[in-house]
């Protein structure tokens, strides 16, 4: 049985999680390394340069150099994290992820904090809505955001388990904490928070609290929702989704461009499926801007409003 917190949540931003969980790894295992681009106090690694200093290292900022140094100790039998600002950690190293990470399969972490419009006042040039498509295309990548701090604690941790590349993507910004902190997870299975047969929602990351709020609204008004917390978009869960084509209507939701992130990857099944038809809520294939956290995703319509009457106009 799925335990979740009550209202009113605590809130923790997930790049929290991250230096906290890569830090007990650290301590563990001296084989975890934390491959730092100079951001370490946003990315939160410096508790752990403090903790295991052996087992770190600040190329500066060099990304590329980043992914360079990682995959090379990789090869030693090291598990290196690389950790940067997910817009540098996506498209400024997307060539040497692909060429010196996933095409010879090597066990390197791509670990980024600030994903999607979490940068919010940054502006444009600092949210990653990008991030998760272009690493989606990637053979051998696993593409992973967890829902709240509890959420991204263990799905780091079996990030570490894991053999291969991986990409993590953390929030800037607090999010609600859902989960209970002993609720277990398991890369590529989706987490089933309601059960339903009138409509399927399925959100990641910082939106899966603004789903399950719709989701409720739409309780209360009658309508039976199956809510999916779909943490991996690669690999995504086919089997949950081919459950939500029963219903015939589903709902997804994220922070990232509607292009070729969770509601494609969501798409592609449906297509092969039929029979069911998908609204997508996401960035709307536009850049972002300088503007608070709430009033982007407003912009977007990513908000509990607009996932409710989408809903119900699919009903």
């Amino acid at each position: 049985m799925i335990v979740l917190n009550k209202a009113p949540y605590e809130q923790k931003a997930t790049r929290e999680a991250f230096g906290d969980e890569i830090e007990e790894l650290g301590k563990e295992n001296k084989d975890i390394m934390v491959v730092d681009a100079d951001i370490g106090g946003s990315c939160k690694t410096t508790k752990f340069m403090n903790a295991v200093p052996k087992q770190h290292v600040n190329v500066g900022i060099a990304e590329q150099n980043a992914a360079g140094m990682a995959a090379g100790l990789s090869t030693t039998g090291k598990i290196p994290f690389v950790s940067t600002y997910a817009v540098f950690g996506s498209l400024r190293m997307a060539e040497q992820v692909r060429q010196e990470v996933c095409y010879p399969n090597l066990n390197v972490k791509i670990a980024c904090s600030h994903g999607g419009l979490t940068p919010a006042n940054d502006g444009g040039s600092h949210q990653a809505i990008e991030d998760m498509g272009v690493y989606r295309t990637i053979p051998n990548m696993r593409v992973i955001m967890g829902a709240d701090y509890n959420a991204t604690r263990k799905l780091v941790r079996q990030a570490a388990e894991i053999y291969g590349p991986v990409y993590l993507r953390f929030t800037r910004d607090k999010v609600p904490v859902i989960y209970d902190e002993n609720e277990e997870f398991e890369i590529g299975k989706a987490k089933q928070l309601k059960e339903g047969n009138d409509v399927a929602i399925i959100a990641n990351g910082d939106t899966v609290c603004l789903a399950l709020e719709a989701a409720e609204i739409l309780e209360s008004k009658g309508v039976s929702v199956k809510l999916l917390d779909m943490h991996t978009i690669k690999p995504i869960d086919h089997e949950a989704i081919i459950e939500c084509t029963k219903i015939g209507k589903i709902v997804t939701v994220e922070d990232h461009n509607i292009l070729n992130g969770l509601g494609s990857a969501v798409s592609d099944v449906v297509a092969e499926e039929g029979n069911t038809r998908v609204r997508r809520i996401g960035v709307q294939d536009r850049f972002g801007e300088s503007a608070p956290y709430e009033k982007l995703l407003e912009i977007n319509g990513i908000t509990v409003e607009n996932i409710v009457n989408t809903a119900e106009e699919l009903l």
